[in-house]
């Protein structure tokens, strides 16, 4: 299978990092907008061009991954080399319906929105997809089951998956530096705190996993009636914990 990923910039560059490291089996070419963006990759011994449309004629998958304010042009340039291939849009934001009219007269096989996130890199992304136009569910799972897990879902789950996964990372990296923070008022040198945090974020998220209990429950093995947990649990509830994650999410 050859894949061009059109605009290989922070999700772009995550996917094609990826996919370079765990799907062996297949062939890349990227594209970038400046040729200084694309030496990191052509170091690695991915095939690299400035050219999409070249890019896009050698494809079988085309991955586009420019910004969603570029996706329309984008799809225009490239649009004579689209006939009987997937594409594949990680641009949130854009609906189904727009990027069908866009797509309207390219004779394509399927088009799918595709949302990973930053952990694809390493092989660790929660990917949510949605169709857009046609059917290749397999061509999505094959692909971007190799760089974490993958879940197809219609529109509208779809842009959940978007806000607890994709930013979900921003999200859970704003608690990292919190709990950071203040684990150095409380007397730790700034690197103890963040490796302590980090470990503590891996080991809880693994030990739920591997008893697949609900985060719930491993709260409770550590809240002992009347001790520091629950009275840290507490205040941080009384300070809209809770509420503000929910928020921030909607």
């Amino acid at each position: 299978m050859k894949i061009a990923i059109i605009g290989a910039g922070n999700m772009g560059g995550a996917v094609a990092l990826g996919l370079h490291r765990f799907a062996k089996d297949v062939s890349l070419i990227v594209t970038t907008a400046h040729a200084s963006t694309l030496e990191k990759y052509a170091a690695l011994g991915m095939d690299v061009t400035l050219d999409n449309v070249s890019a896009a004629k050698e494809a079988d998958v085309i991955i586009l991954g420019v910004k969603p304010w570029l996706v329309q042009s984008v799809l225009a340039q490239i649009e004579s080399t689209l006939a009987g291939k997937v594409l594949l849009s990680l641009a949130a934001g854009i609906p189904s319906a727009q990027m069908a009219q866009w797509l309207s007269g390219a004779k394509i096989k399927a088009a799918y929105t595709v949302i990973p996130n930053l952990a694809a890199e390493i092989g660790e992304s929660m990917t949510f997809a949605s169709a857009i136009l046609g059917q290749a569910d397999e061509v999505v799972k094959s692909l971007f089951d190799r760089l974490g897990k993958t879940r197809i879902v219609d529109e509208k789950r779809l842009k959940a998956g978007m806000m607890v996964a994709s930013c979900g990372t921003a999200f859970a990296l704003r608690y990292a530096r919190a709990a950071m923070e203040g684990g150095v008022q409380l007397g730790l040198y700034p690197h103890e705190a963040l490796e302590a945090v980090y470990q503590t974020m891996k080991g809880a998220v693994d030990l739920a996993e591997s008893r697949g209990t609900h985060p719930e429950a491993e709260i409770d093995r550590v809240t002992t009636p009347g001790g520091i947990t629950i009275r840290g649990l507490n205040a941080m509830e009384e300070a809209g914990f809770t509420a503000a994650v929910i928020a921030g999410l909607k």
